[in-house]
């Protein structure tokens, strides 16, 4: 892999849905049926968000990785739960997300990504914590994973919270240094915020006032997953359980499930073969600088497939100034022979 001069880092602004002159996030009932398949399990009645049996729905076992689907009676996917990772990927109406001053990509899924209270084990369908979560959460059109995540592109609105913090809003990279080219890195959730977080393992960080409104591609993930999300959080890479600080710490943690694990030599790894395990959601990890030695240097979002097919992400670049699913310093797709795809390297579930 050739050096390249300074940190590649690609982390561009996006534009949310109805914002005047940027990105934009719209929602619409989408058409197209689900492809029917065969199911090979046991049935059973689940129910739907109201609460109320809607008929037959079937929950199949599948393996790489190890998961549990639920179907309808049409054997369309309604949703997935893979074993030792929190996130539930639901199909809800159908979305789609944009960047029109970034990109001409736009994204339409009905995937709705969602937290579950604990890690999935085979059979939990049948335990009581996991029949109250579907009740509230299948069918809801409450903010899940994507759509926090594009609160904070370019042009979103400020949102605050009851004590009048802002929580959400237009989100930069980080300042300049002093040569006035590169930006800053390690600007966390708490400095976006403004003020001291204490976390679960009792230590106290206090935010860098200069890096108020910042998120690098860590943080961004940390503000979406961890506190907004509520997924829990270490201050640093190895300071207390949960998802750490740095994109190399979330890349080589035991927390979650690696989907695509690092291969190759180091420093620079191998290119993943085949990224079809790929489920939207994914937290997905880049080898992008040549001065960080063997670390993994950025993590995004995964999307799912744009509408151009391509597989798309969001992430937090220096380029862009903020969270992006833009092209400036390369276009937000991990397929074909962009600067992106060309610096995968793995990927995991939470």
């Amino acid at each position: 892999m050739p050096k390249r001069k300074g940190r590649p880092v690609v982390h561009a602004a996006t534009v949310l849905a109805l914002l005047a002159g940027s990105a934009y996030c719209t929602y619409e009932l989408r058409k197209d049926q689900q492809a029917e398949v065969t199911v090979h399990t046991v049935t059973d009645d689940a129910p739907s968000a109201s609460g109320r049996h809607t008929g037959q729905q079937t929950w199949e076992r599948l393996n790489d990785p190890a998961r549990s689907v639920l179907r309808d009676d049409k054997g369309a996917v309604v949703a997935t739960f893979t074993d030792g990772a929190r996130t539930a990927a639901l199909k809800g109406p159908s979305r789609t997300f944009g960047e029109p001053a970034g990109t001409g990509t736009k994204v339409v899924t009905d995937d709705w990504v969602r937290l579950l209270p604990e890690p999935w084990t085979k059979g939990a369908q049948n335990q009581q914590w996991f029949k109250d979560w579907f009740k509230d959460n299948y069918g809801s059109q409450q903010d899940d994973v994507f759509a926090i995540a594009f609160q904070y592109v370019q042009g979103a609105p400020v949102k605050k919270d009851a004590q009048g913090v802002p929580y959400a809003g237009d989100a930069v990279f980080g300042p300049y240094k002093p040569d006035g080219v590169d930006r800053f890195e390690q600007n966390d959730f708490y400095d976006y915020l403004g003020i001291p977080y204490t976390f679960r393992s009792g230590a106290t960080m206090q935010p860098h006032q200069d890096r108020y409104r910042a998120l690098d591609c860590s943080g961004f993930m940390r503000m979406v997953w961890g506190y907004r999300s509520r997924f829990p959080l270490m201050a640093t890479d190895t300071s207390g359980d949960g998802l750490p600080r740095t994109a190399n710490g979330m890349a080589r943690s035991k927390t979650g499930v690696d989907i695509i694990e690092l291969q190759g030599s180091a420093p620079w790894y191998a290119r993943p073969k085949n990224t079809d395990r790929l489920q939207p959601g994914d937290l997905l990890f880049f080898k992008m600088d040549h001065r960080t030695g063997d670390h993994i240097d950025h993590v995004a979002l995964y999307l799912g497939p744009d509408t151009a097919g391509h597989k798309v992400f969001i992430s937090s670049r220096k380029e862009q100034n903020g969270p992006t699913m833009g092209d400036k310093g390369g276009v937000s797709r991990i397929d074909g022979s962009g600067f992106y795809a060309d610096l995968f390297r793995s990927a995991k579930r939470l």
